[in-house]
């Protein structure tokens, strides 16, 4: 273990908070508006599709290829046809309600993260860091921008959160 330069007084656990929440707070305001915003996204596509209920999905997917003049023998297109044949009343409500509940949990993430709370860090970091093996064998099969770009900021993400719960830790255990 490196002895340690720098002598600093022990802080009370209130100083130690303010410490952290002082350091780094837009990285951690850009992070709350991030997580909000997915949230908030989440909440708009579970309408969009809400507002299919009762539809036939696959008909109202060859109407949207028809309108844009879209290659109906595209790669992409078929998958879609693919899923929207899954797409019952059923799964769909179920969908909606796993949009809502990812939604809710994002919510509750940013409002933890905006109070300085330790639970909220864990959740950012723990719920990032879930994604990242999907996020890299997706980067893998289909290399672009976007897929590079979800990747970086995710684990940017959860290297911030990281770094803020190892901080907390360390200026714990420095002033037991």
């Amino acid at each position: 273990m490196l002895p340690n330069l720098i002598i600093t007084p022990p802080m009370s656990k209130s100083a130690q908070s303010l410490a952290l929440q002082t350091s780094q707070p837009h990285a951690l305001r850009a992070i709350v508006l991030f997580e909000t915003v997915k949230g908030i996204a989440a909440i708009i596509v579970s309408l969009g599709l809400l507002s299919l209920a009762n539809q036939n999905v696959r008909d109202l997917t060859y109407l949207l290829i028809y309108y844009f003049h879209l290659d109906s023998d595209a790669h992409y297109f078929k998958t879609l046809f693919d899923y929207s044949d899954l797409l019952s009343n059923d799964n769909l409500r179920t969908v909606v309600l796993m949009a809502w509940a990812y939604a809710a949990i994002r919510f509750i993430e940013s409002y933890g993260l905006w109070k300085n709370r330790v639970w909220a860090e864990w959740l950012a970091a723990v719920s990032g860091a879930i994604y990242l093996p999907v996020e890299i064998r997706h980067l893998i099969l289909h290399t672009n921008a976007i897929n590079t770009a979800v990747l970086v900021t995710n684990s940017a993400i959860v290297a911030f959160m990281v770094y803020r719960l190892w901080w907390r830790r360390a200026a714990a255990l420095q002033h037991r």
